[in-house]
């Protein structure tokens, strides 16, 4: 994937801050914020592991669980024609709106 980096199996996406020059890297799917700023790439992976590590420990000594849970819902909304377009589409492919959108999202998510 683009833009993101996996330290100790935890995924965090990076962006470029013009304003301070500096790389940001912020973990996703994480119960709270852990970010990271470096001027390179690997002053970005080293900051990224004591951030991790920071978090963990934090919800180790609190008792938290320090991933989010995803129930596999989520509500999205579009405009009525790419609905009717993505129903159509679906139909065509043989599968339920559910299945074809479910299986673009995987697509996409995995490029």
């Amino acid at each position: 994937m683009k833009n993101v980096m996996t330290i100790d199996g935890q995924q965090a996406v990076i962006t470029y801050d013009p304003d301070i020059e500096m790389f940001r890297g912020e973990f996703v799917g994480l119960n709270g914020g852990a970010d990271f700023y470096a001027p390179d790439v690997a002053g970005l992976r080293h900051e990224g592991e004591l951030s991790l590590n920071a978090f963990m420990d934090e919800c180790a000594k609190r008792g938290i669980e320090p991933h989010k849970s995803f129930s596999g819902k989520f509500v999205l909304r579009v405009a009525p024609e790419v609905h009717h377009a993505a129903a159509i589409a679906a139909a065509a492919n043989g599968e339920s709106l559910n299945q074809w959108v479910a299986g673009a999202i995987q697509e996409a998510a995995h490029a």
